[in-house]
């Protein structure tokens, strides 16, 4: 099993740190706040009052040994870029890394972190979009151009083939898999059959993701 650890139990720390824990994978986090951590005892595996600064209570706590380690601290953007820097350099696999702004993540990819995210900047995105078309239900930005959205079948999709629709023509987009009722296609065929309920996730430049924006705007 996947072991994760977060380090800052802020709002979007401890958030992924529940989500994993609650998905079933050990989970330790980490905060300098008492407070902080107390509040996540039974939300997690464990939960340690530390400071995720300090290389030796990182060692102590064998953080080399979790597969993924997020680093969620809040304002402080000097200890986020100094704890990213330490567990990289103590050999941690995967460093997930939360950034402030553009510059902020710049310098995190540049010190090693494998993953930056923009909780904020993200979300924001994702309501944006979900508020001006029904049809689009989650959306992640893979560049500045570029993205991957989850977008739910409009009736005039319904019991057609992909082949039929062509989105790739139409749309200048790829479909990567149809999810329906839990269950997931993620090879789907010409063939495979659209219907209502489908969720389609499709990948593109945002420019054509736009085009399927329209067909189910409020």
């Amino acid at each position: 099993m996947r072991q994760f650890a977060v380090i800052g139990l802020g709002r979007f720390g401890s958030s992924v740190a529940r989500t994993l824990y609650n998905l079933g994978y050990d989970v330790l986090g980490i905060d300098s706040s008492e407070e902080k951590t107390q509040a996540m005892v039974d939300s997690v595996t464990h939960a340690v009052t530390a400071d995720g600064t300090d290389e030796h209570t990182l060692k102590a706590l064998g953080i080399r040994n979790f597969d993924v380690v997020i680093v969620s601290i809040g304002q402080d953007i000097q200890a986020s870029i100094l704890v990213t820097l330490i567990l990289k350099e103590l050999g941690v696999k995967h460093v997930v890394a939360k950034a402030q702004n553009d510059l902020h993540g710049k310098v995190l990819y540049k010190i090693g972190a494998d993953r930056v995210v923009f909780p904020e900047r993200d979300m924001g995105m994702r309501v944006a979009h979900n508020l001006v078309s029904s049809n689009i239900l989650d959306y992640i930005e893979l560049a500045p151009d570029f993205s991957i959205v989850e977008v739910a079948a409009v009736p005039e999709w319904y019991n057609k083939t992909l082949r039929e629709l062509n989105m790739r023509t139409k749309y200048g987009l790829n479909v990567m898999a149809i999810k329906n009722n839990g269950n997931i296609n993620i090879s789907p065929k010409a063939d495979d059959v659209v219907g209502e309920g489908d969720i389609l996730i499709v990948i593109g430049s945002n420019d054509d993701i736009k085009k399927i924006e329209k067909l189910g705007e409020k």
